[in-house]
């Protein structure tokens, strides 16, 4: 049965990054886009990323277009983030979260989630948090605020 860490995706600045190198840590995978009403949650994502990095947990943040609210450009969705909200989590390159052409990461993860949410991806912040064995843990709704996930991010911290 597959993990995140055995997916890769092409980082915004194109490089490609292997998700292995996530491996044994607790990972909040998020879908992203700049111009949506959620995007002040970057903000959140990026003080979560700081605070439990040390403990061995990051964001990936995967801008999507699929909801009309992304910038175009992937140096436009770096700006963007960097100015606006400080972000230093990984970023990576715009990918579709749903239909035929959904990033295997985003494919993985609608069917690893399932549940009460179902599998599509409603929109745009969508969040996945997957243990340090690299299994989805828990899927949150676009409104969950970032900082509602931050007793289950330690309770997967403190877990082997």
């Amino acid at each position: 049965m597959p993990t995140l860490t055995d997916f890769s995706a092409t980082a915004l600045d194109g490089s490609d990054h292997d998700l292995a190198q996530h491996a044994g840590k607790v990972v909040l995978v998020v879908n992203t886009a700049s111009k949506c009403g959620f995007a002040p949650q970057f903000a959140g994502l990026e003080k979560l990323h700081e605070q439990f990095s040390p403990e061995g947990f990051t964001v990936l943040g995967f801008p999507s277009n699929q909801f009309k609210q992304e910038l175009s450009d992937a140096d436009e969705v770096a700006d963007y983030c960097q100015k606006n909200y400080g972000v230093t989590f990984p970023m990576f390159a715009t990918i579709d979260v749903n239909g035929k052409h959904a990033h295997p990461v985003y494919q993985w993860l609608r069917s690893e989630a399932g549940g009460a949410l179902g599998s599509a991806v409603k929109w745009n912040f969508t969040k996945f948090l997957v243990g340090r064995d690299g299994h989805v843990i828990k899927r949150y709704a676009p409104s969950t605020e970032p900082e509602q996930i931050a007793a289950d991010i330690k309770a997967a911290l403190a877990s082997e």
